[in-house]
């Protein structure tokens, strides 16, 4: 990066909302562009390894988010970096022609899972519009660059503000079962509860077959300090029953307007079995007006093949088929309240 280059996000970075957060959660440990690569932290090896993928196309980013390199939340930070990638390729000034390149660069990399497809498409034309509207006299990539760091500063802030609100609804010695891994809400959630002094206990799920949830939510809370026990995707329901677990709270990949939660594959048994032990289930997230009923959520299988094996070795006898849905969906009537960045709504409320 030049010397000029340098400066510019310098300026940007000023004032980053990742700041306290663990580690794990911080931009340039997700996913960063720099020197013609965008740079994602390969999560299908940490934290066994801490290697990158560097991608120098939107295409290999595309690819990338397809292969799981990274998941959650990361999908989407990846998804921004590839518009900085495309735009410093493109060089040039902030014109028409520059945006509807960048546009056909979002969809490219947008549809590289279907679940959230419409919802990354529709942060990503958010960018654009930011950076269209900016000086025409600004270097295009210049102009990408600030609309790209606005945005995550954006939903970093916003995270904050989303887990605040759960937090407000916790006893002072809580002990929290999540699945699969809540990114930013989840670490926001640790974060501010122990800003405000509560002892805080995190349950979590392995969360099979990639594990998120052994690999990437134990680390952050390890990085915030906090208590962490892991358990496997079969104990929840014995966990509730002996009085240990005293509020669940999910992320979502999807939420429809009608109060439908897609999320990782379990968490709807998760929600039935709080529901039966009268514990609150909380989940954060953006509503998504892409999808205004929940049977609009396009469900993505994965290869069966996953299914078979734990970390590359295969657990099952040849002849076993495998099924693996990346997603379930839960009704509006298990879940208490969801958290938005208008504050807490009951999932028909929305």
């Amino acid at each position: 990066m030049s010397e000029a280059g340098r400066i510019l996000m310098d300026q940007l970075l000023t004032g980053r909302a990742d700041e306290g957060l663990a580690e794990f959660l911080r931009y340039e440990n997700v996913a960063w562009y720099q020197d013609g690569a965008v740079r994602i932290l390969d999560r299908r090896k940490y934290p066994t390894e801490t290697t990158y993928v560097s991608c120098t196309s939107v295409e290999e980013v595309r690819d990338a988010i397809h292969d799981m390199v990274t998941q959650s939340g990361g999908v989407k930070i990846a998804a921004f970096q590839a518009l900085r990638l495309h735009a410093h390729q493109a060089g040039g000034l902030n014109s028409g022609e520059e945006i509807e390149g960048l546009r056909h660069a979002a969809q490219i990399v947008a549809n590289a899972r279907p679940t959230t497809a419409p919802q990354v498409m529709q942060m990503l034309g958010s960018i654009i519009d930011k950076a269209a509207n900016m000086d025409a006299s600004l270097p295009f990539a210049a102009a990408v660059d600030q609309a790209v760091m606005e945005a995550m500063n954006k939903r970093y802030h916003d995270f904050r503000v989303i887990a605040s609100y759960i937090v407000d609804q916790l006893p002072d010695h809580p002990r929290i079962l999540t699945h699969c891994f809540a990114e930013l809400l989840i670490g926001f959630v640790l974060l501010i509860a122990k800003e405000r002094g509560l002892c805080l206990e995190l349950i979590c799920t392995e969360t099979r077959p990639y594990l998120q949830g052994a690999r990437f939510t134990s680390t952050v809370g390890v990085q915030t300090g906090v208590p962490v026990t892991l358990i496997t995707d079969g104990m929840p329901g014995a966990l509730m029953s002996e009085g240990k677990v005293d509020a669940v709270i999910t992320a979502a990949d999807v939420i429809s307007m009608d109060g439908y939660v897609a999320n990782k594959v379990g968490t709807y048994q998760i929600a039935a079995l709080a529901h039966r032990h009268h514990i609150p289930y909380y989940v954060g997230g953006y509503p998504s007006t892409k999808h205004p009923f929940g049977k609009d959520i396009v469900i993505e299988k994965r290869d069966p093949e996953d299914v078979l094996k734990v970390d590359g070795k295969r657990i099952a006898p040849l002849g076993v088929k495998g099924y693996y849905p990346a997603f379930d969906i839960t009704p509006p009537e298990l879940v208490t309240a969801i958290s938005t960045v208008d504050g807490l709504k009951g999932p028909n409320e929305l």
